[in-house]
């Protein structure tokens, strides 16, 4: 009995209870657009906001869409943003990504294929692993994609650094065996507002 006692001890202190995010800071955050490059993102057509509880901000498109057929140029098939953003927080605090959420719209003909891709990263620091989302035709639709990661493996950004935050997306269409003479695409874009990348944060309090 003894022995399955201090076997269960053993167990108990080896379990690890992964670190909680502290609740987001009550003071104003915003963030600048410091540069935009990209294909899929030229000047004036993406655009970031502040959610009112400071627990997310959202980048929206205006004119995001990779397309194959008739009357589409040789480098339609693929289109990407990079932005850099800088997020300006209230002091004590620092903030990593918990979860990334990708919006839009797809038309795929049949035997064609559409892809996404995402990552971002602190400046100076790794780039996040890039996830890659595909879909085969045929297919008329939304479609989303979240990538979440575990709360020990947010990466923060350092306290006291200045590093601005990179967001890097690209869109991809193939016409594989589809009809040539009819279009596929896929878009990241919205006219009204209504599709929107949603960045969820993560806080956390800087040492004093």
């Amino acid at each position: 009995m003894i022995s399955m006692l201090a076997a269960a001890g053993l167990a108990l202190s080896t379990i690890v209870i992964p670190p909680v995010a502290d609740p987001p800071p009550t003071g104003q955050i915003t963030i600048d657009v410091v540069t935009v490059n990209g294909s899929g993102c030229r000047a004036g057509t993406a655009a970031v906001a502040v959610s009112p509880d400071n627990k997310a901000f959202t980048v929206t498109y205006s004119d995001y869409l990779a397309q194959v057929g008739p009357d589409s140029r040789p480098t339609d098939f693929r289109k990407n943003c990079q932005l850099n953003l800088k997020v300006n927080v209230p002091g004590g605090f620092t903030f990593g990504i918990a979860q990334a959420d990708y919006r839009g719209f797809a038309h795929l003909e049949r035997g064609a294929k559409g892809t996404q891709k995402a990552s971002y990263y602190f400046q100076g620091m790794s780039d996040t692993d890039q996830r890659t989302k595909t879909w085969n035709g045929a297919l008329s639709d939304g479609w989303q994609v979240t990538h979440k990661t575990d709360v020990a493996s947010i990466i923060y950004h350092p306290c006291g650094a200045k590093r601005n935050f990179n967001i890097n997306t690209e869109l991809r269409v193939d016409k594989g065996t589809s009809d040539p003479k009819k279009t596929s695409f896929m878009a990241m874009d919205s006219t009204d507002g209504s599709i929107e990348t949603i960045y969820h944060f993560a806080w956390k309090k800087c040492p004093k």
